[in-house]
């Protein structure tokens, strides 16, 4: 051969060819894409992981044509000649290889469980059971590809910034941090367990304690919790990262510069630059009626109770009342807005109604509960709200903190609906200043968000205030609705440590015995210390503007936690249950 198109292995890529290879010889392998024959002469689309190319069967006996299925694996030699019907959606569309030697690799079913890379929709489960199949499929393929890149550009970035990569067990302890965890009888050690670590807290704290100055790694995390579109059920990774003698803006400043790093390299979309926005928890309640909000949406909450404090409307006395404008909104029919009334009504957001009305191009008050809109009410709403003419109004009645979540849910509903997102943009924002605690569906105070973190104003704040109005050093990274990161100043001081947990109800024997290491490294000069954890599948999922997290993870659960392909959870022997002594 006059040439052999090499990239580090015997054959070539499929994606490679162009005009410079016309008369030359190559070796390529792949998979068939798709076969089109015509009798005397076969055309096979040649796929692999960089391209397609186009190749041409003259001797279909010779080459065992007949043998041929798509997705069957095939090595072929043969010469680079121009193609006379060129295809522009090809990067190989100028040229094609005219086939003189053909060997089947790996022969394939001629049924396949689905086709892989047609647009038609194919239920998930299957998927997941052929995953290995499912994989070849362009836009899963390349989305494994990217997650591979933006983990080298984190590693390397973080590298940059003088963090040291460190790895923390897995086989860990049972610790209390806010989901059930994953148990592994030990077989050495009879009835007692290993717990898979829900995340790689204590380890962290230990390795400042340790003298180490900036540790990170890509850890996996192991919660056994329920799966949405956007949590992966089991384990996912995050970007785990901790600093000696740091304050929460240092920590910020690390998030600002690595995040919008990373997602500026691999998309074209706008991204928000650091500093990003600071939303106190309690503002972003307010405002949004939740914790990550998606500050694409323009909408806002705001609350009206005193304007309706002599209202004759019932559904809204002794009730904490919200309202969302939606500018140019009174153009919507009736339709849109009973629509807007049963979503309001779903299981998932649990409104007993949707009160609305709306003020027209003559600022009249008209539709919905517009009869109790009296003129003074009309009045301080434009004075006080700035509401305008050609809006529509929507008001949610309730408790307080239901309120909130009903107009957070209804808020987010309709940026949806009257598509009132903006396009193509990454925005960010921290969500500072949790509270230390909440009360637990029980009524039993109880940790708010991370039991390690310090409280603001530390150990006199613990002692002398309401729990439920003490603030901590604690924060989230959001990116257009979702929660993407989690960290917090810790708590470095075994005082403020068990009276901080003495409030949520344990005793310093409870600490000692679930969280001994941290207890007693605290008393060997620890040096204060803060950091986060972005979480690595989510910042993938954005980044490849995917709706569902499975479509960024190789070999994904299902949404009952099921691997498909490998058959787990599955039972085992009695005598692998024998071995670690369980019956």
């Amino acid at each position: 051969m006059e040439e052999v198109i090499c990239n580090n292995t015997e054959h070539g890529n499929c994606g490679e060819l162009n005009k410079e290879y016309i008369g030359k010889e190559v070796k390529l392998a792949g998979w068939i894409q798709k076969i089109r024959n015509l009798g005397a002469m076969t055309f096979i689309d040649l796929r692999d992981e960089f391209g397609i190319t186009q190749i041409v069967i003259n001797n279909n006996e010779k080459m065992q044509i007949n043998k041929l299925t798509t997705e069957a694996c095939i090595s072929i030699e043969g010469k680079v000649i121009e193609r006379s019907n060129k295809n522009e959606k090809l990067e190989t569309g100028d040229v094609e290889v005219l086939v003189n030697k053909l060997q089947i690799l790996g022969e394939c079913e001629k049924v396949l469980p689905f086709e892989i890379n047609t647009q038609q929709e194919v239920r998930e489960d299957l998927r997941l059971e052929y995953r290995f199949l499912d994989l070849r499929n362009e836009k899963l393929h390349n989305n494994i590809l990217l997650r591979s890149k933006i983990l080298k550009t984190l590693r390397d970035k973080m590298d940059e910034l003088n963090f040291t990569e460190i790895q923390t067990p897995i086989l860990a302890n049972s610790s209390p941090e806010g989901a059930r965890d994953y148990l592994v009888p030990s077989r050495l050690n009879p009835g007692e367990f290993y717990a898979l670590p829900q995340a790689p807290q204590q380890f962290k704290q230990l390795l400042m304690v340790s003298g180490f100055d900036k540790y990170y790694q890509i850890a996996p995390c192991f919660r056994d919790e329920d799966p949405r579109a956007d949590r992966a059920p089991g384990e996912f990774y995050q970007l785990d990262f901790e600093m000696s003698f740091a304050t929460q803006e240092e920590v910020f400043r690390v998030i600002e510069e690595v995040i919008p790093y990373t997602f500026k390299k691999f998309t074209n979309w706008k991204v928000d630059e650091g500093p990003f926005v600071r939303i106190p928890y309690k503002e972003a309640m307010e405002k949004y009626g939740i914790d990550k909000p998606d500050l694409r949406n323009p909408l806002i909450i705001q609350d009206v109770t005193k304007v309706f404090v002599n209202t004759e409307f019932n559904a809204f006395k002794d009730k904490t009342v919200k309202m969302i404008v939606v500018p140019d909104g009174a153009k919507q029919g009736r339709k849109f807005f009973d629509k807007m009334e049963e979503f309001a009504k779903t299981n998932e957001v649990g409104a007993k109604g949707l009160a609305w009305t709306k003020i027209d191009e003559e600022e009249q008050i008209t539709g919905g509960i517009s009869k109790f809109i009296t003129q003074e009410v009309k009045q301080e709403l434009e004075k006080k709200y700035g509401v305008k003419k050609n809006v529509a109004i929507f008001f949610i009645a309730d408790e307080y903190l239901k309120a909130q979540k009903i107009a957070g849910l209804i808020r987010i509903e309709l940026g949806k609906r009257l598509d009132l997102l903006e396009k193509e943009v990454y925005r960010f924002c921290f969500i500072v200043d949790f509270p230390m605690y909440e009360l637990s569906d029980e009524g039993k105070i109880d940790f708010s968000h991370n039991p390690f973190s310090m409280p603001q104003g530390g150990l006199e704040e613990l002692e002398r205030r309401d729990p439920l109005e003490i603030l901590a050093y604690q924060y989230d990274l959001v990116c257009n609705g979702y929660e993407m990161a989690s960290g917090a100043v810790r708590n470095h001081s075994p005082e403020i440590m068990i009276k901080a947990f003495e409030i949520a109800g344990y005793t310093e024997e409870d600490i000692k015995q679930k969280f001994g290491a941290l207890y007693n490294a605290f008393k060997y000069g620890t040096p204060p210390h803060a950091g986060a954890a972005p979480g690595v599948d989510r910042m993938i999922m954005l980044i490849a503007d995917s709706q569902n997290i499975r479509e960024i993870i190789a070999f994904p659960k299902n949404k009952k936690a099921r691997d498909l392909l490998m058959r787990a959870p599955s039972e085992v022997s009695e005598q692998q249950l024998k071995d670690i002594h369980i019956k």
